[in-house]
């Protein structure tokens, strides 16, 4: 399997490569719609948004333990708080990977002046940091690898 890195010159590399036509290998959101799906998970990570937790409370170290595995997430996943007929934010590709590169800054710095911070996951529950940074790495790979961007 190819490395992942969480690194936002690598994702921008990766993300670039997109078309708006290009065509996932499963699911329905378009190349633009992922990528500011992406954004809206940098934001949840910052605390923007209201969120509540989805799952019972005793499921969340089980749950918190796959963040930690090499399992990939499952493919064609369905949660409430993401949909693939969402409306467009942004006017274009471009614009939507301008705001991508911004969340990941924004999540970085948000995190680097505020170490102990925690958000809120609805299936995850709170995360740090480090468990946010775990999340992001098997979400991002999740969506490259239906958008043919990685292994």
């Amino acid at each position: 399997m190819q490395t992942f890195e969480f690194d936002l010159a690598y994702l921008l590399g990766k993300l670039e490569s997109l078309e708006t036509t290009t065509v996932p290998a499963w699911g329905e959101m378009s190349a633009q719609r992922m990528i500011e799906h992406l954004c809206d998970a940098l934001y949840m990570s910052c605390g923007i948004g209201e969120f509540e937790l989805e799952v019972p409370e005793d499921r969340i170290e089980k749950m918190q333990l796959f963040l930690a595995s090499d399992k990939p997430m499952a493919q064609n996943i369905r949660v409430s708080f993401a949909h693939a007929d969402t409306a467009l934010r942004n006017e274009n590709m471009e614009f939507a990977l301008d705001e991508f590169a911004t969340a990941f800054v924004d999540f970085m710095e948000k995190y680097e002046e505020n170490p102990s911070f925690i958000a809120l996951h609805p299936f995850y529950g709170n995360l740090d940091f480090e468990k946010w940074n775990q999340l992001h790495a098997k979400h991002f790979a999740h969506h490259f690898k239906q958008f043919g961007l990685i292994d």
